[in-house]
């Protein structure tokens, strides 16, 4: 005869035959046969047992016979949650929409990286445009555009001095400082008596560089004055520019006057649109290509 003991919980009996981690995969369904204990476990049973065995049933699954019934009362594990608490599900979405945020900043933040050079071209024309080539602009408002210009820096070709696209016609649409292209002819007197009615820059193939400053004088009389010179590579970036004397039409009249000059520029961007030159006393030179 089996000797029985009680475990530490008292409302689970724990025995020889006792096979508890089949029980629990009954209870819970997993198993299609419930388990049975021998009958001659329990012995003969009395009224008060069957009284207890027809409450217990309660407990236990429909799918238990009544020969089930005559167990000893147990009592029904509980079974886990089947989802997680909802103190990790909000904490789960509280990360969720604190990794959303970043990558919105990250999105918003960074505009300028993908910035093409045909953008900041376009830029850079709209701010120079209908400005008298720089002269109606603010303080604030050159900064912008040398902004602009030094981003457009970052773009440009390797040895622009030897780059076939500097030659062609071009307009001088921006200059820092006013009487850098055009001389006293675009100081602050020269522009009340000499209206610019076109500013460019011819540079032809191996070495020729013209400049035309074309004006109406006293609003009426229409004249120019052009420069002729020789261009010369100081290296891959810059290049140096030796002028004759000018020379002026004004009307029927036509002389030269004045000696020689030199210029020296930078080429620090230039594409088929637009060429940007600083000077060696640091004028910045936009350049926009005339299309005929």
């Amino acid at each position: 005869m089996s000797t029985w003991r009680h475990n530490t919980s008292p409302s689970i009996v724990v025995g020889p035959t006792f096979d508890f981690d089949a029980y629990v995969a009954n209870v819970t369904n997993y198993v299609p046969e419930p388990f049975a204990l021998p009958a001659s476990v329990f012995g003969r049973r009395s009224p008060k047992s069957d009284s207890m065995a027809v409450h217990s049933s309660a407990l236990l699954p429909p799918s238990f016979s009544a020969a089930e019934r005559s167990k000893p009362k147990l009592l029904k594990p509980r079974s886990l949650p089947s989802s997680p608490p909802p103190i990790v599900s909000l904490h789960h979405h509280r990360r969720q929409r604190k990794t959303l945020r970043i990558l919105a900043s990250v999105s918003v933040s960074n505009p300028e990286v993908r910035t093409s050079p045909d953008d900041l071209v376009a830029s850079i024309l709209s701010k120079v445009t209908q400005t008298d080539r720089g002269v109606l602009l603010k303080n604030e408002e050159h900064e912008e555009v040398a902004a602009v210009a030094e981003e457009l820096q970052k773009y440009c070709v390797n040895e622009p001095v030897t780059c076939p696209l500097i030659f062609g016609d071009w307009d001088v649409v921006y200059c820092s400082r006013p009487t850098s292209p055009g001389g006293g002819y675009r100081s602050a007197f020269g522009r009340l008596v000499f209206k610019t009615k076109e500013m460019i820059q011819v540079v032809e193939a191996p070495d020729i560089v013209r400049n035309k400053v074309s004006f109406s004088a006293f609003g009426f009389l229409d004249g120019e004055v052009s420069l002729t010179g020789t261009l010369k590579a100081l290296d891959d970036k810059w290049i140096k520019v030796v002028f004759e004397a000018p020379e002026l039409k004004i009307g029927a009249l036509e002389f030269r006057y004045g000696g020689q000059s030199e210029v020296e520029l930078q080429i620090t961007y230039i594409d088929d649109k637009i060429r940007l030159g600083k000077g060696s006393r640091g004028s910045l030179f936009v350049f926009q290509r005339r299309h005929y």
